[in-house]
């Protein structure tokens, strides 16, 4: 059997389109097609149901599917270790992160790359669900996201740092208390992430053991998106304090820590807990052991 004929399974699969499966293959519509057929007649069983165009996989594709992921992962780890045994890592790290962490990310990134040289790597801004799907579908090598909190399951994990909240407002805008507290915040208009994004979800959690709830105005699901939001001057918001260093040289914003809940929202490195590792997993693991982050961030 082939890999590229699993690997154009699972790219129809991702896709759910037959032209677009193509492109993301780099080969034309019926060399896809024709791969995918032989791949059935090779197993004697039909894997995609047809109706001119994609509808879906059949009982046997999903079956399939688990193992079809795992073959093409563990051919490609086959051929990092086997590059990589006189030689650089070399390759595509796909790395998946949850919003919040990006600052500290930014950081991992840049010590992936003086590590790794000749390392690519193709940083994806996913939330915390996201990531755990596509590291069991072996769709990422690794992720940043929570620890704690709905914490994920099958993986080995490596802290990064513990995070905390401040209130972000813009100058000249809504009076804000001088030092707020999480009691004042029920009376103030807000602008948040909506609550399938997990910073949301742990928010809530932790002011439902206070006794308090928030009720924002309007949810977006970035922070560039709450940030140009609050700087309308009559919404403000709530962030990890991480992105502290993002609001430097912005003379519009205030960032005014809000007091600890409890214990901090720990962020770290995540992979798949898979053996044998792949060198891709094992590099990140690495840098995420020995970086330095800055105390600001901590």
């Amino acid at each position: 059997m082939q890999t590229r004929l699993v690997e154009y399974f699972l790219a129809l699969h991702r896709e759910r389109h037959f032209a677009r499966a193509a492109a993301s293959c780099h080969v034309s519509q019926p060399t896809l097609s024709a791969g995918i057929a032989m791949l059935e007649t090779q197993l004697g069983k039909r894997l995609v149901h047809r109706d001119r165009k994609y509808v879906g996989l059949t009982p046997e594709g999903e079956a399939i599917l688990p193992w079809a992921q795992q073959l093409v992962a563990a051919a490609e780890a086959m051929g990092q270790v086997a590059g990589t045994a006189r030689g650089p890592l070399k390759g595509e790290l796909r790395l998946g992160a949850i919003p919040a962490s990006m600052p500290a990310t930014g950081y991992l990134v840049e010590a992936v790359r003086a590590r790794f040289p000749e390392l690519n790597v193709q940083l994806r801004a996913l939330t915390s669900r996201q990531i755990e799907r596509e590291l069991s579908g072996f769709e990422l090598d690794a992720g940043v996201t929570y620890l704690d909190f709905e914490p994920p399951a099958h993986t080995l994990a490596v802290p990064l740092y513990g995070e905390r909240s401040m209130l972000v407002s813009s100058r000249g805008g809504i009076a804000l208390p001088e030092r707020p507290d999480w009691s004042d915040l029920g009376r103030l208009p807000l602008c948040l992430l909506p609550q399938g994004m997990q910073n949301r979800r742990i928010l809530d959690a932790r002011l439902a053991m206070l006794g308090l709830a928030l009720r924002p105005i309007v949810t977006a699901d970035s922070y560039l998106a709450l940030l140009a939001i609050v700087r309308q001057g009559q919404l403000c918001s709530i962030m990890p304090t991480s992105h502290a260093m993002l609001l430097d040289g912005l003379d519009w914003a205030i960032a005014t820590p809000l007091p600890d809940t409890g214990d901090l929202n720990r962020v770290g490195v995540i992979v798949s807990d898979h053996t044998p590792m792949s060198p891709l997993a094992q590099s990140v693991l690495a840098v995420a052991r020995d970086l330095q982050l800055p105390r600001d961030m901590l």
